[in-house]
This record gives structure tokens, C-alpha cells and sequence, in this order.
């Protein structure tokens, strides 16, 4: 049965929006630009998806999408100038790199539990044995470092929010949780049905103190057959960006700069998204600037409960 879709997923939209970011939508339309990827349009006869710094238009960060057969399958690979985690989706499989053989035990989904990791540098030759979806993230580095892998039970996971802005965080790629990195930061964001997440609305495209400039991919997958999920992205009028995506499982969303957030899980539909980032500076650091029109919900989370079904994976498995 054909699954419809009631907004244009082919672009996004980009129009001058009102200096302060509150997220309006004015009817004058500057042009347009592919910063929604629906699922099967930006891949190639190797990877389900593919966004690297030519084709999304900035400098560092990257990321490929994997599928080997059920059963089982080799891929090779060179890193190149991007140091790279392998991260498994839904699929299990080993990691060769530098004479270092890693296992992944992985998992069933990215709905089943938190997933083991590695990470292999640049200049690398890299080989993936395995099953399954498979996510290489990636940022353009100039540092060499050595391969590394972290097992499940050693990834933090963090709860943020409360009440309707309830989400978990896996930071199993960030300057906290794996400090064995130059550029890349990554982290996954699960968002119970009928939450936001990423919100209030934030951004981190500014070389200011308490602001990084760092470019960012969404990748997402939404739970059950027709989950459904919508992505927000806003920007000023001296950096106009807008988007507006309905997104489903195997969807990206690129955000060169501006406001970004809330992301909108549907009621009965869990939410989850890989966010890969990197920037030009020379610290590696995630430093973010909220929207000042919605920044007033954080002082509410003190007063209300995490959503009771957060957890909702953990290294051990579905909470």
C-alpha cells in the first residue's frame, strides 16, 4: 500500500526569515537546496547513503550508510583524510584495521539496545566483515591516531529534558565519551513517541565564547511500519535557511548553520537519529547557543518527570 506523504521531500526550502530565529515563515522564497535526503535518493551502487563535504557543501563532516546481506559480506574501504567510526544499525560484523581486528557484536535495531563501536583513523585501509546496516561517520582530520574500540557497556548514556521534552542520549562518540578523536563528535538521540527532542531550538555555526562552528548531519529512523517523524531547521535573515521534513526511516537532514530543533517524534512512534559533526576549530568541543525565544523551557524541566519510559535501550538491551 502506497504511504503518502503530504509535504515536498525533494528540497528545502530557504527563505529570509526574521532577525532572532523565532522560527517564522515568510512567503518570500530565496531559492532552494537539497539539505533533506530522503531515504534512496542520495546513495550509490555501494552505499544506501552517502554525504561527504563536496556534495553537502562544507568542509569536514561525512557519512556513508551500509547495508551487507543477511548472509554475511565483505567491504573494504580507505579512510582517506576522514578518521571514521563504524557503528553498527542493525547488523553485527568485525573491523579490521592497522593489524587490529575488532568484533562487533552490534544489535537488531537501533530500537533493541546500545551498539559496541570502532574507530579507525586516517590514511586507513579498513575492512568490514559482517550482516546488516552499518553507519561509517566520519570527519576531515590531519591527525593519524590509533584504532580503537569501545564495547557497549562503556558508552554514557544521559537523559535530557523532561515531561513532552524527554530524550536519551548514547554519547558514544563524544568529546566526553570517546576522547580518542580529532574532529568527529557523534551521539545518537532516542525520543519517545509524542516528544521533541533537540529542543529548545540551538545552534553551533559561531567561533564565539560558549559557541563551536560545526556542520551536522541528521540521520534518522522512526519505529513501526509507517512511522513518521519532522524535522525543523531555521535560520536569520543574514543566514536564511529553512526546512521544514517530514522524515522516515533511512532519511538525512544536512545543517550547515542556523537554529535547529524541535525534532517531533509521532505519537506511537519512537524516534531515533545519529547526529555526525564536525567544524573547523581546534578544539573539539560541542558548544551550542539556544534559541533566546525558546530558551525559557529549560528552567521548566526542573519542576516535571522524564518521560517514565526513558530509558528506552540500554547496553544489555530494550528497557
Amino acid at each position: 500500500m502506497p504511504q503518502w506523504r503530504c509535504c515536498d521531500r525533494s528540497e528545502a526550502r530557504i527563505t529570509a526569515l526574521p532577525v532572532g530565529g523565532s522560527g517564522g515563515r515568510p512567503p518570500e522564497r530565496k531559492g532552494a537546496v537539497n539539505l533533506h535526503l530522503p531515504a534512496g535518493t542520495a546513495g550509490d551502487d555501494t552505499y544506501d547513503l552517502v554525504v561527504t563535504p563536496e556534495s553537502a557543501g562544507w568542509g569536514y563532516s561525512a557519512l556513508r550508510v551500509l547495508t551487507l546481506p543477511d548472509g554475511g559480506g565483505v567491504h573494504e574501504f580507505d579512510t582517506g583524510e576522514f578518521e571514521t567510526i563504524v557503528l553498527p544499525l542493525a547488523g553485527s560484523g568485525t573491523v579490521e584495521c592497522d593489524g587490529e581486528r575488532f568484533a562487533l557484536a552490534g544489535r537488531d535495531s537501533v530500537f533493541s539496545r546500545v551498539s559496541d563501536f570502532a574507530y579507525v583513523p586516517r590514511d586507513a585501509r579498513v575492512r568490514l566483515r559482517g550482516r546488516g546496516r552499518f553507519a561509517l561517520a566520519g570527519a576531515r582530520c590531519g591527525t593519524r591516531l590509533e584504532p580503537r574500540y569501545v564495547p557497549a557497556e562503556d558508552v554514557p548514556v544521559e537523559l535530557r529534558g523532561a515531561g513532552a521534552a524527554s530524550r536519551q542520549v548514547n554519547n558514544f562518540g563524544t568529546p566526553d565519551g570517546f576522547p580518542f578523536a580529532e574532529k568527529l563528535i557523534t551521539c545518537e538521540v532516542l525520543t519517545p513517541g509524542g516528544c521533541w527532542s533537540s529542543f529548545p531550538p540551538h545552534k553551533h555555526d559561531e567561533d564565539r565564547p560558549g559557541e563551536s562552528v560545526l556542520e551536522e548531519i541528521y540521520y534518522f529512523d522512526v519505529a513501526g511500519d509507517s512511522g513518521m517523524a519532522y524535522q525543523r531547521v531555521y535560520g536569520t535573515a543574514e543566514r536564511p535557511i529553512d526546512v521544514l521534513a517530514e522524515v522516515r526511516g533511512g532519511d538525512a537532514v544536512l545543517i550547515p548553520h542556523g537554529w535547529h530543533g524541535p525534532s517531533m517524534a509521532a505519537p506511537g512512534h519512537d524516534l531515533y537519529y545519529l547526529n555526525v559533526m564536525a567544524g573547523p576549530g581546534t578544539e573539539r568541543a560541542w558548544r551550542i547557543c539556544d534559541d533566546p525565544a525558546h530558551a525559557w523551557i529549560r528552567g521548566t524541566w526542573d519542576g516535571q518527570p522524564v518521560d517514565p519510559r526513558l530509558p528506552l535501550t540500554s547496553a544489555e538491551g530494550r528497557s
